[in-house]
C-alpha cells in the first residue's frame, strides 16, 4: 500500500494497489482527505473482485463453465450483466474481421500414429479450429437472455477484455462516491478521468511515470483509457521468418513492436490492442482511421512511429 497523507488540506494524490484477476491493480485517486480516499479504493477493488468471480472458470458451477459444458448441447440463460458483455465482445470480433475472439478450443489434438499422412492429420485440424474457434458460433438469444455454443469442444473465455472490464467498473463506483479525478492502472493500462492535483491533464508519462520515455509520453489522455500491447515474436537481424520478407524487394517487412489503444473506456481499448498487432501496421490504421472515439499509436520494430488520425505527437 502507497498513501500519500494530506496535511494542508490541499488537494493530493492518494494510491493505492493490491494484485488482483492475475494483474497488479493500482488506483491513484485526487483527493483532499487520505482516509476517505483510501475507503473509496477499498470499493472499487471490491467491485474488481466482484468481476473477476464472475467471469471467472472457478468454481465449477460458474456462469463460464455453465456456457462451455454445454456447447452443442443446448442453451444457457445468463444475467443482463454477462449477457451485454458477450454480445459486446462478439460486435469486437465483428469490427476486426475475426482477429479478436473470446472462442478456443477444449484442450483436445486429433491423434495422429506413424502411418498418418501429415498433411491430412493438417487439413482436419485446421478445419476443427475454424469449427471450434470462430465468434460467428455464438448465438445469443436477445429474448430469452441465453448464450449457446452451436459446436461441441467450443469455449468461451473473457481474458482478453476481462481487464478493461474491471477497470471500467471500478471508475464508476469510484465517481458514485465522489471521486471526480484520478487514475487505475491495470497491469500496465490506464484509465483516467477529471484533472491532476495542479489542474493539468493527464498524460501518459503523469499516469504511469514507468512510461516517462516512450515516445508519447506526453500524449493528453484525461478522460481516456490507453491499452497497450506489445509483439511477442522476437527474431534476431539472421532469424527472420519467410513470411516477414517483402518478396518484391527482398527486405524483411516492418514488425509492430508495440501498440497503444486510446479510447474512452478501458473494455474497448483492451480488446482492441492485441488485434491490431495481429492486423499489421497499415490495416490497422486504416481501420482505427474509420472509427469514431478510438485513436492509436504503433510503435516498430525500427522504433518508427505511426499514429492514427487527430494525433500529434511532439518527438
Amino acid at each position: 500500500m502507497l498513501a500519500v497523507k494530506n496535511l494542508t488540506g490541499a488537494s493530493t494524490i492518494i494510491s493505492r494497489e493490491t494484485r488482483l484477476m492475475g494483474n497488479r491493480f493500482e488506483i491513484s485517486l485526487v483527493a483532499t482527505d487520505a482516509v476517505w480516499a483510501l475507503a473509496r479504493i477499498d470499493s472499487a477493488f471490491a467491485e474488481i473482485s466482484r468481476i473477476e468471480k464472475l467471469l471467472s472458470a472457478f468454481p465449477e458451477d460458474s456462469i463460464l463453465n455453465q456456457i462451455n459444458r454445454n456447447a452443442g448441447i443446448k442453451p444457457v440463460r445468463v444475467d443482463t450483466e454477462v449477457f451485454r458483455l458477450i454480445d459486446r465482445a462478439l460486435q469486437i470480433s465483428a469490427l476486426t474481421f475475426g482477429t479478436f475472439d473470446i472462442t478456443y478450443a477444449a484442450a483436445s489434438t486429433i491423434s495422429m500414429d506413424e502411418k498418418a499422412d501429415v498433411e491430412v492429420v493438417a487439413v482436419k485440424t485446421l478445419k476443427k479450429k475454424i469449427r471450434l474457434t470462430n465468434y460467428t458460433n455464438v448465438v445469443l438469444d436477445q429474448v430469452a437472455q441465453t448464450v449457446f455454443l452451436k459446436n461441441k469442444g467450443m469455449r468461451i473465455g473473457f481474458g482478453a477484455l476481462s481487464r478493461g472490464y474491471a477497470a471500467d467498473r471500478a471508475k464508476y463506483i469510484l465517481q458514485l462516491e465522489g471521486i471526480s479525478s484520478g487514475v487505475i492502472n491495470a497491469g500496465g493500462n490506464l484509465l483516467t478521468w477529471g484533472l491532476q492535483p495542479d489542474n493539468t491533464p493527464w498524460t501518459i508519462a503523469s499516469a504511469d511515470p514507468s512510461l516517462t520515455n516512450q515516445p508519447y509520453a506526453n500524449l493528453n489522455i484525461s478522460n481516456m483509457a490507453v491499452a497497450t500491447s506489445y509483439n511477442s515474436d522476437k527474431y534476431t537481424s539472421l532469424n527472420i521468418k519467410a513470411a516477414d520478407i517483402n518478396p518484391e524487394n527482398g527486405f524483411p517487412v516492418s514488425k509492430i513492436k508495440s501498440v497503444s489503444i486510446i479510447t474512452p473506456g478501458a473494455e474497448l481499448a483492451d480488446a482492441m490492442a492485441n488485434p491490431v498487432i495481429a492486423m499489421g501496421i497499415n490495416s490497422s490504421l486504416y481501420l482505427i482511421n474509420k472509427l469514431n472515439q478510438i485513436a492509436c499509436v504503433i510503435v516498430d520494430d525500427q522504433a518508427r512511429v505511426y499514429t492514427s488520425k487527430d494525433i500529434s505527437l511532439m518527438m
